[in-house]
């Protein structure tokens, strides 16, 4: 059931007034002594969080205890200063006016971290994939989570949604799995977005990842209330409030109708602008993920990010161990990869896009080239094309869509499909 809602016209965002009163109808009096846990999202996420954790810390006066743990999944863990600047204080407030609210890193590879709620058997896991279901997937996972979710009273979940590779739509219980989560469900329930693919699960609001992450869900024990948010640009289109089944389908609802552009036709080249928010490669292949659909076959994907210099913090050394290939490629020589860690598996034949095996070589849909810091060795070792990006003219790459080049200057959160 929804709590309360507001949703902007198009092209319109809403006011700070009406984002305030949309909280306090919903939330204001609702936990009086209390202690509430606020999953939020990190740097990789665009939402007007510093308003937004100064409005609910106000309104949120009468719990006994508000504390905000970051939802990091496998992203590397936040400095103090880092999280200041995450929910916009500054150290003198942190001291001082917010000195009660603790600001938190999850931690999925610490067990002492971590409680467990259960455990999903084959059985299950092969209903919930239905037709996506593959002997590589794990036959039992133990389902972890952040101990915090227990040592609370209440949860409130307070992120976006937005078209999403692995799930569907971001946002809802996503913040708890793999939010929050151990390793187990981050690698399961990635590995099986993997075996969906990119373009049958992004954008789509009922996917076997979402149904496996509700299934999970429903083993926690703590009441949640879900904020779910729509953001277009830097500001909020949609604020939903209530459960976090009622909430996300909103939240996911009117997602569709903002973050989706359809095109006409597929087009032949791609300049995906990855923004500074994605420092890793990790997270920039979102300038691949949320293009793909819309690129033709033997088509390329340029993603443009001159101030990216890593791969990844936490998966580099598996990634640079075995690059970047579709999922047949792993499929086809299983023994050789099934000790890599499915979440890596995943993230690579995600950002290498669909394609086939042929005479036993790989055969891509999309040609992906990067344009950053990384090297032109680093490049070929991870099997990714390489562009000079101080050779990229981007006036150039402007108003020449009839020629099929698409400019796309903040890649990563709106997709792109044909028709």
């Amino acid at each position: 059931m929804l709590l309360a809602q507001a949703i902007a016209p198009p092209g319109q965002a809403l006011t700070q007034g009406a984002i305030q009163r949309t909280l306090g109808t919903a939330l204001e009096r609702r936990f009086s002594n209390q202690r509430l846990l606020v999953l939020i999202p990190d740097h990789t996420r665009t939402l007007p969080l510093p308003l937004l954790f100064r409005l609910l810390v106000e309104i949120l006066h009468d719990a006994r205890q508000v504390d905000f743990m970051v939802a990091l999944g496998t992203h590397p863990p936040l400095s103090a200063e880092s999280l200041n600047e995450l929910v916009g204080i500054s150290a003198k407030e942190r001291a001082s006016t917010y000195k009660h609210v603790k600001l938190l890193n999850h931690a999925w590879d610490d067990p002492s971290a971590l409680v467990a709620l259960g455990t999903m058997e084959q059985d299950e896991i092969r209903a919930l994939a239905g037709a996506c279901w593959h002997p590589s997937m794990p036959a039992r996972v133990e389902i972890r989570l952040n101990r915090a979710a227990l040592e609370h009273d209440h949860l409130l979940i307070l992120g976006p949604t937005f078209p999403h590779e692995v799930v569907g739509f971001s946002g809802g219980a996503k913040y708890l799995f793999p939010g929050i989560s151990g390793p187990e469900m981050i690698n399961a329930t990635h590995w099986l977005g993997a075996l969906a693919g990119v373009v049958g699960t992004i954008g789509i609001k009922e996917t076997p990842v979402r149904a496996m992450i509700h299934a999970a869900a429903e083993r926690l024990s703590t009441p949640i209330t879900l904020l779910a948010l729509t953001v277009e640009g830097e500001a909020l289109s949609g604020l939903f409030i209530g459960d976090y089944l009622s909430a996300w389908s909103a939240a996911a609802d009117l997602s569709a109708q903002r973050h989706i552009r359809w095109c006409e036709r597929p087009y032949r080249r791609v300049l995906s602008c990855a923004p500074a928010m994605y420092d890793e490669l990790w997270t920039a292949a979102k300038a691949m993920y949320k293009l793909e659909p819309a690129v033709a076959v033997g088509g390329e994907v340029i993603i443009y990010a001159p101030h990216l210099a890593e791969v990844s913090r936490v998966h580099g050394k598996y990634i640079y161990q075995i690059g970047y290939h579709i999922l047949d490629y792993f499929l086809a020589d299983w023994e050789r990869f099934k000790h890599i860690p499915l979440g890596v598996l995943a993230h690579s034949t995600h950002l290498r896009g669909s394609g086939r095996m042929e005479n036993g070589q790989e055969q891509p849909n999309v040609r992906v080239t990067l344009a950053s810091r990384l090297p032109p060795e680093d490049c070929a070792r991870l099997n990714l094309g390489y562009l000079d990006p101080a050779s990229v003219k981007v006036d150039e790459w402007k108003n020449r869509e009839p020629e099929g080049w698409l400019y796309v200057p903040k890649a990563g959160e709106i997709l792109y499909r044909t028709r």
